[in-house]
C-alpha cells in the first residue's frame, strides 16, 4: 500500500501548513480513555508528529511510526525543541506493525493516515498491539460540521480558485504519489472496524478551532503539504505554480493578506480492545 512518492518534498511544509486539530483533543481523549500520564502511545503514520507529540503529556512514552524519513526528521527536531524526551521514532509502515515487536500500547492513534493503509489487516494488527482495555483512535477533520461565524474582515481561503489553478497545472484527476487520489477512497472507517475484532467504534467530536488565520505563506505551505499538490508533482514548473498561487491569494485578500481557515470539528473514532 505504501507509496514513497505520496508526500515527497512535503515534510518541510507540513507542520506550518496543516490546520491544527481541536485544542481540546487531549482533554477529550483523557476523559474518554481515562488517561493519566501512564501507558504508551503509538502514533501510526505520524508525519512530523502532529498528533503524537500533541498528546505526549498524557502518556509515559510515545512511539512515532512513519515510513517517510523526512517526516521523521521533522518530528525529531520538533520533539527536541519542545523538550520531549520520552519519544522514539520508528521508520516503518503500518503493515510492518506485527514484525516490530513493540511493547503493548495503551492507545494507538491515526491522524488522517488510516485510509492509506491496508485497513482490515492493519486494524487487526493494532488490536494485537494493544494492552487489555486499550483503544485504537482515528482522528480526522470533519468540515461538514456547522461552521462558526467567520472572522470579520478575514476572507476564507478561496479553495475553488486554488483547485482550478492546481488542475491547470496537473490536470483534472488528482494524484497521490503514483496513484489517483480517489483510489484511496473506500468504505467508511466504522464499517471497516465493524468487521474486525474491535467491532463498531463510537464516534465523538471535539470542537474545531474557530479562529485559525493564515497568511499567504501559510496557505502555500498548506497546499505543498498535501499529497495531491506535493512539490514533486509540479516538476520544473513548481516555481511558476507557486508564483501564480501567491498572486491569486494576494488578489483574494488585498488589504491584509490574511485568510480564515475552518478545517471543521475534530472527529474521533474510538475502538476498544475487548
Amino acid at each position: 500500500m505504501y507509496d514513497p512518492t505520496q508526500f515527497k518534498g512535503a515534510a518541510p511544509y507540513y507542520r506550518h501548513g496543516r490546520p491544527p486539530y481541536s485544542a481540546q483533543l487531549g482533554e477529550v481523549l483523557a476523559d474518554e480513555l481515562g488517561l493519566d500520564g501512564t501507558g504508551r502511545l503509538l502514533d501510526v503514520g505520524s508525519g512530523p508528529g502532529t498528533v503524537g507529540l500533541q498528546l505526549a503529556t498524557l502518556f509515559e512514552h510515545v512511539t512515532l511510526l512513519e515510513p517517510d524519513a523526512d517526516m521523521l526528521a521533522e518530528a525529531r527536531a520538533y520533539a527536541a525543541a519542545e523538550g520531549l524526551a520520552a519519544v522514539d521514532f520508528v521508520q516503518a509502515t503500518a503493515e510492518d506493525l506485527p514484525d516490530l515487536q513493540l511493547q503493548r500500547m495503551r492507545a494507538v492513534t491515526f491522524g488522517q493516515s488510516f485510509h492509506r493503509t491496508d485497513r482490515f489487516r492493519v486494524a487487526e494488527a493494532v488490536y494485537d498491539s494493544l494492552e487489555p482495555g486499550g483503544a485504537m483512535v482515528l482522528i480526522v477533520h470533519d468540515p461538514t460540521r456547522p461552521a462558526p461565524q467567520q472572522l470579520p474582515d478575514t476572507p476564507p481561503i478561496p479553495h475553488d480558485d486554488v483547485d482550478r489553478l492546481i488542475s491547470a497545472y496537473l490536470g483534472p484527476q488528482r494524484r497521490s504519489g503514483a496513484r489517483p487520489a480517489e483510489s484511496y477512497q473506500a468504505e467508511r472507517f466504522e464499517q471497516t472496524l465493524a468487521r474486525t475484532r474491535f467491532g463498531r467504534p463510537r464516534i465523538i467530536y471535539a470542537p474545531g478551532q474557530p479562529d485559525i488565520v493564515r497568511d499567504v505563506d501559510g496557505v502555500v505551505a498548506g497546499l505543498m503539504s498535501m499529497s495531491f499538490a506535493a512539490p514533486h508533482l509540479f516538476g520544473s514548473r513548481l516555481g511558476e505554480f507557486i508564483g501564480e498561487l501567491r498572486t491569486l491569494l494576494e488578489r483574494a485578500s488585498p488589504t491584509s493578506g490574511l485568510f480564515w481557515d475552518w478545517p471543521g470539528d475534530t472527529e474521533i473514532l474510538i475502538a476498544g480492545r475487548r
